[in-house]
């Protein structure tokens, strides 16, 4: 029976911001690939939202010992779920990861129906500008012109400025892999060597030229560092 890999996306992400490590490992690893229910009304706190949205489709189907890995937001709901319910998780990899420090200018983003600007941002997200192709930049523009959307994503994004993980770090008693991209300027460096330091059992990976998204802008090395990391 195979071993099953969850992959949480980012706030702006999507579930083809795992392309490269689905293909890589879909053969041989039972892969889900989630999208986060960001826009659905809920009460209360977004984060604690979507950590229950995690733990209901991981008990939906029925799965243990699962390698959860995340991307910015995703990292952060992955963190907060290996702490509320170790016994389900069996790795733990975080790339840009929330839930310390972001460098965020999330209301800087709805500049409603301004493409170039919306470019501009998307860009900014990566090292290499090239990676924010139309698609994604169209993907970032249909939230922005939407109200609805814009209000739940400021929601989110405030939620996950005041819910700050460092006292729960120590608690984590599982193998993690920290991926993290020298240029990211959103969640920076010293972020990846916080979570190192304050995790019981931590290795850290840092990819040259590589932003805020290490599986989208490297996918070779980061699928190579995930590859040795569960072998």
């Amino acid at each position: 029976m195979k071993q099953s890999m969850i992959l949480l996306h980012g706030l702006f992400g999507g579930l083809s911001n795992w392309a490269g490590v689905v293909k890589y490992f879909e053969n041989r690893y039972d892969m889900y690939i989630p999208e986060l229910p960001l826009y659905e009304k809920h009460e209360g706190d977004t984060v604690r939202y979507l950590v229950d949205f995690l733990a209901t489709m991981i008990d939906a189907a029925k799965l243990t010992k699962v390698i959860l890995v995340g991307n910015s937001l995703g990292g952060h709901i992955a963190i907060r779920y290996s702490y509320q319910y170790p016994h389900k998780v069996d790795r733990l990899v975080l790339t840009g990861s929330s839930g310390l420090y972001e460098n965020t200018q999330v209301g800087s983003y709805f500049k409603r129906g301004n493409y170039g600007y919306i470019r501009e941002r998307v860009a900014a997200t990566f090292y290499d500008p090239a990676v924010a192709t139309d698609d994604l930049v169209a993907e970032v523009l249909e939230v922005t012109t939407n109200a609805y959307k814009c209000l739940s994503i400021i929601k989110c994004a405030k939620s996950t400025q005041r819910d700050r993980v460092l006292t729960l770090l120590p608690e984590i008693n599982k193998p993690v892999l920290l991926i993290w991209g020298e240029e990211d300027s959103i969640t920076p460096p010293a972020v990846a060597r916080q979570f190192r330091e304050n995790l019981p059992d931590a290795a850290l990976v840092m990819l040259p030229e590589c932003g805020h998204a290490p599986m989208m802008e490297k996918p070779a090395a980061f699928n190579a560092a995930l590859q040795e990391f569960i072998k």
